[in-house]
């Protein structure tokens, strides 16, 4: 390339760039428009009877359950029931065999024979010397006092051989576990020749557990703030998770009058008719207790009650400035809350609390909206 092509290519890129620069559009200006004042949304304190229900775990009990034990120690000679068997009031549920039994039943029967012959003889000696004194100077009062005496003492011996037996007898029955009521096996924890005996000795484990079934107890422990609303008439429904969209019903029976020092709850049970069986012991129910209204109260939404690691309160808006208001919360049903507190009725609280909302802080624009609205 000779010098004068390059000073000719030079020149145009440098016109070309003239062009360039003069063609670009100048800056427009950025105009920033100020920022719409927000708008807080505001309420009425309104005054009304609220009810409401309490969902409150409980659990679902046998009416009666007992745990059945050998009363002496054996072994399992025959099983009648097994888990799940419907048993009678005095049924035979299992019999046990002790060879030590028999052997003490055979040698206080010996004791009460013998006892009983020496007792008849003595007893016929005094009633021929009685008969004999019948003619005076026969028998001498001395020699019939002592004949007296040995029939009392032989007849005593005879009375004690005879509880004797009778007791070994009783022990004897104790072979037997029978049902002491009506009503379901729910457990078996033995099988034949197994060794049984009172509990901790020769059992850890029960032999049988038997329960009713067919009438459950559903216990729960209401808080004391609910105690009041409780009493021998009322009806409660309850739910079970096996059966999450059937509401069964109960009726309050027994209330315990005293509350239980650890949770602070009063101990309740009521009677569950249970002929279908539907329901089992065991399962949790949740609770529907019904909270009526008793006396008209200061009603706000929900949301304007403030939990704050303080406090509990709520906003109130006086001349156009924030104010924090500590409040009691009582029962919520819905969208609204109890409240009790320095309020009144048509007092202007901010719909939904905000900790952000400082105390005297200055409110701008605000808009009313209805408290059943919220």
């Amino acid at each position: 390339m000779n010098k004068a092509t390059y000073k000719a290519i030079a020149g145009y890129v440098i016109i070309i760039s003239l062009q360039g620069c003069h063609s670009a559009e100048p800056k427009k200006e950025i105009v920033k428009t100020p920022a719409a004042e927000p708008v807080t949304i505001v309420t009425l304190v309104t005054k009304g009877k609220l009810s409401s229900t309490i969902k409150i775990p409980g659990e679902l009990q046998p009416f009666q359950q007992v745990d059945l034990y050998a009363k002496v120690s054996s072994y399992v000679k025959q099983l009648y029931v097994d888990v799940g068997s419907e048993v009678k009031r005095g049924q035979l549920l299992a019999t046990m065999e002790a060879p030590e039994i028999n052997s003490q039943l055979s040698a206080s029967q010996s004791h009460l024979k013998s006892f009983e012959a020496i007792y008849i003889a003595s007893k016929s000696n005094y009633d021929r010397l009685l008969e004999t004194s019948k003619t005076p100077g026969t028998i001498s009062p001395n020699d019939l006092d002592i004949a007296m005496a040995r029939k009392n003492s032989d007849f005593a011996q005879y009375e004690a051989a005879k509880s004797a037996y009778d007791e070994v007898m009783n022990t004897r029955d104790y072979l037997q576990v029978r049902a002491p009521f009506s009503g379901i096996v729910s457990s078996r924890n033995v099988s034949q020749g197994a060794y049984v005996g009172p509990s901790g000795k020769g059992s850890d484990l029960p032999m049988f557990t038997l329960q009713t079934q067919q009438k459950l107890r559903l216990a729960v422990s209401v808080p004391e703030a609910y105690t009041s609303y409780l009493n021998n008439k009322s009806e409660v429904g309850f739910t079970v998770m096996s059966m999450p969209n059937q509401v069964f019903k109960a009726r309050v029976k027994r209330l315990a009058g005293a509350l239980d020092q650890r949770f602070r709850s009063e101990r309740i049970e009521m009677d569950v008719l249970n002929n279908n069986k539907k329901l089992l012991p065991g399962m949790v129910a949740e609770i529907i207790i019904p909270l009526p209204a008793r006396d008209s109260t200061l009603l706000v939404p929900a949301t304007a009650v403030i939990s704050s690691t303080e406090k509990v309160y709520v906003i109130k808006i006086i001349d156009g400035k924030a104010q924090w208001v500590t409040v009691q919360k009582g029962r919520t049903s819905g969208k609204q809350a109890e409240v009790f507190g320095t309020l009144g009725v048509g007092d202007t609280i901010v719909a939904t609390g905000s900790e952000e909302i400082r105390e005297g802080m200055a409110v701008g624009k605000i808009a009313f909206v209805s408290s059943s609205a919220r």
